[in-house]
């Protein structure tokens, strides 16, 4: 399994999925170790949607395609391209196991650390000859309680926004906002609030974040390209996932189209989109 590491991090990805197995700061360990017990997930990459098929499926120009709830790369092994001390590059292209999804795509995840900073990005090639609507995520998930922590646990959004908080129907986005649980930017986590299932944030929530409690490092967090942002947990499990994503959920109500999913992308011939999530990590 690919390590990479630094002075301070040191990360395990796994070929299957291009997924985080272990970040280690200094001897302490923050990501989730993935307890079947709760849920086996640790770092899943999330392509080409996000989130579950619509009642009807998914369909691509009007034609069913049997992907499966956030797609289906994190099911699927990468190809290392590159692998030195501190970079590690896994790709995934076209295959039999991608035959659901029509096109000819190149999926490249990167992670890279420098210093006490990981920097993991995605780019995702249209290498076909017509467009390919796609949706990204992340959904990382880390410890809660973090080492060391004291207390409660916080997020703090950059930009001090006041999001408005969007829940899921029967696995679709409901369309219905509600007040956001932020107050001035600032939210101390409670696993009362995904008894609902996660906390999904359309709009708002800027370009990055701070988890943190008092006694544990501070995970600080800043994303590019990935608008729309989900916290989800199972209720008292000892995780938060952290879920950056650029495309929603199929919305209550809204038929199967892929191309049509809030906030999904649909990408010219030869053209690429790039995402990235960076983690600054001290204290």
């Amino acid at each position: 399994m690919p390590q990479i590491s630094s002075q301070s991090l040191s990360v395990t990805i796994a070929d299957l999925g291009a997924e985080m197995q272990g970040l280690s700061y200094q001897g302490q360990e923050l990501l989730w170790e993935g307890d079947p017990a709760w849920w086996s997930g640790q770092a899943p990459i999330l392509f080409p949607i996000v989130g579950l098929p619509a009642p009807g499926g998914v369909t691509i120009d009007g034609t069913p395609h049997a992907i499966p709830k956030h797609g289906f790369a994190r099911h699927l092994p990468f190809r290392v391209t590159e692998l030195t001390q501190s970079r590690c590059c896994h790709l995934l292209e076209p295959s039999q196991e991608t035959a659901a999804y029509p096109f000819d795509f190149r999926l490249e995840i990167v992670h890279e650390v420098v210093e006490a900073e990981l920097r993991v990005t995605a780019t995702v090639s249209n290498a076909g000859d017509r467009e390919m609507p796609f949706s990204f995520g992340f959904h990382p998930a880390f410890r809660w309680p973090l080492p060391g922590a004291t207390g409660s646990h916080r997020i703090e959004l950059r930009n001090g926004a006041e999001p408005a908080l969007a829940r899921l129907a029967n696995g679709m986005l409901g369309r219905a906002r509600m007040p956001s649980p932020f107050t001035a930017g600032a939210l101390t986590l409670n696993p009362a609030q995904y008894e609902d299932d996660a906390m999904i944030f359309p709009e708002g929530a800027g370009d990055g974040l701070r988890y943190f409690a008092d006694g544990a490092p501070v995970l600080d967090f800043r994303f590019s390209n990935l608008p729309n942002l989900a916290l989800w947990q199972k209720p008292g499990a000892p995780y938060i996932c952290v879920e950056p994503w650029h495309g929603l959920p199929a919305a209550e109500g809204a038929g199967p189209e892929l191309a049509a999913r809030p906030d999904g992308m649909v990408l010219p011939p030869g053209a690429q989109e790039r995402f990235a999530m960076t983690l600054q990590v001290s204290g």
